[in-house]
């Protein structure tokens, strides 16, 4: 294997994936053809080296965005012992309230009254579904429109047979667990949150702002710790007239390969004991197991799941949401 392998496939790979941001696009193909910056990342942990903590890292110190690689560049190389504490010290929680639009669907086929567990919660900002008002645009015919809820707008482009909700389900309580849960009243924890929206996004930068003062106005219960030592805890708090379901959305592609089968299983066996249901929403290759029981995903996005078969392809934002299984 060549030096820096690794690095070159993974920053090659978020080139075609950060399509939304030029500059993340151009920072991506510039480090997989600098043999320099690829030297200062492998210095870090293999979970560390990943390109939105490394950007977000050299952001924090300088690197203007959006700004050409010659930019980043210079901050790598100049202040790197800074960019490396940094991303050492903190990880990409980007707690993208626009997925709700894509969740929603899923939440509302399991039950009117739900209790939601949210596995990797950030600072919980998605444990307020109920905090919006959720529209949905046909594909097919943008004239044709769904709608729930009431407050801010989030907006989703839909294809095939989404069950969109009559109503909004009631969220009967709320947590979450995190490894380092965020404060929504800590200016500091939420300048890193607002940090980690890529560059060009003012859309999602505005839409960051006005979640976290959702969530300031009723704080959900964050739980700190490793979700397989906190999740049975977690479960047998849930409340008994409401239907308990655990989701995650781009979190569990941050456990190594033995974590991620063992958390699959996890969820298999709670969902056999009808102690939860399992909403998931990650990339392909992250759950296979969910992966392999819908159509093959044909463009960059995660594989929405509920129970562990897939019912839909969502954009990685919550911009799109592609249903491909049918509800009795």
């Amino acid at each position: 294997m060549e030096p820096y392998a690794e690095v070159v496939a993974s920053y090659t790979t978020f080139a075609e994936e950060a399509a939304d941001s030029p500059c993340f696009v151009e920072w991506s193909r510039g480090v997989a053809d600098d043999p320099e910056a690829q030297d200062l990342i492998r210095t870090l942990p293999p979970v560390k080296q990943q390109p939105n903590l490394v950007f977000a890292a050299a952001r924090w110190h300088g690197a203007p965005a959006p700004g050409p690689y010659a930019g980043l560049r210079a901050t790598l190389l100049e202040r790197w012992d800074e960019v490396r504490a940094t991303a050492l010290a903190r990880s990409t929680q980007t707690n993208e309230v626009g997925r709700l639009a894509t969740l929603l669907p899923a939440f509302a086929l399991l039950g009117e009254r739900l209790h939601l567990i949210e596995v990797g919660a950030s600072a919980g900002l998605c444990l307020h579904p109920d905090a919006y008002r959720h529209e949905w645009v046909q594909y097919d015919d943008p004239a044709v429109t769904h709608h729930v809820g009431e407050g801010p707008v989030l907006t989703c482009r839909v294809s095939g047979p989404v069950p969109f909700p009559e109503r909004m389900p009631e969220v009967v309580s709320r947590a979450g667990v995190d490894l380092n849960p965020l404060d929504v009243t800590d200016a500091d924890e939420m300048a890193w949150l607002k940090n980690l929206v890529w560059p060009e996004q003012d859309e999602r930068r505005t839409r960051l702002a006005t979640a976290i003062e959702v969530a300031r106005q009723d704080p959900p219960r964050l739980t700190r710790g490793d979700l397989f030592d906190e999740l049975p805890g977690l479960l047998g708090a849930a409340p008994d007239d409401a239907v308990t379901v655990v989701f995650h959305s781009a979190v569990i592609a941050y456990l190594e390969e033995p974590d991620r089968r063992r958390f699959a299983q996890l969820m298999a066996g709670l969902v056999a004991e009808g102690r939860c249901h399992w909403v998931s929403n990650e990339a392909p290759n992250v759950l296979p197991e969910v992966t392999a029981t819908g159509p093959a995903p044909t463009k960059p996005g995660f594989v929405l799941g509920i129970d562990g078969d897939s019912v839909a392809l969502t954009h990685g934002h919550g911009a799109t949401l592609r249903w491909h299984h049918t509800h009795p």
